[in-house]
């Protein structure tokens, strides 16, 4: 009984037969539009963010299973600040300007969304983590650099809203 597993990274509720899936999920006889439908509708969720999913086959039975990611902090930031368009995130990190500001509150909210898929201990240090991010976007938090706000995670300043 033989496993193929295919990685690939697709647009929320866009996955198409083109490459890396169409071929590999060709040349393992499965039945590639049933595959789709059901990336698709699993993440349907993240419309217009790039999400990882792996599609695993059992070449044998052509059964498979798909599993689903979320998609990168950054990706998150930028929908939980309504950001459409492709910002590049370098623009922010060189310092050449702020790409926005976010709320204790969203941010907790993205941590929500990456709780699943990350490996810190609490939701107070995952919080923390989307502020370093938003620190290397660009991004203020509560109108303040991000260093800044760190601490004061530390100092409980946002216990209450970090829930």
């Amino acid at each position: 009984m033989g496993k193929l597993t295919v990685p690939a990274m697709v647009e929320g509720g866009k996955a198409t037969a083109g490459p890396p899936l169409g071929p590999a999920l060709g040349a393992a006889k499965v039945n590639i539009q049933q595959v789709l439908a059901q990336i698709n509708e699993k993440t349907a969720a993240f419309k217009g963010m790039q999400v990882p999913v792996k599609v695993i086959v059992d070449t044998d039975s052509k059964e498979f299973e798909i599993s689903v990611g979320t998609p990168p902090v950054s990706a998150l930031i930028k929908k939980e600040m309504g950001i459409t368009e492709n910002v590049k995130e370098e623009a922010g990190a060189k310092g050449k300007r702020i790409m926005g500001n976010m709320t204790i509150a969203q941010c907790a909210n993205v941590a929500h969304m990456k709780k699943d898929s990350n490996h810190a201990k609490t939701l107070k240090a995952l919080v923390k983590e989307i502020v370093g991010t938003c620190k290397s976007m660009g991004v203020t938090v509560e109108g303040k650099e991000p260093r800044d706000v760190e601490k004061e995670i530390d100092s409980g300043m946002y216990d209450s809203q970090i829930k």
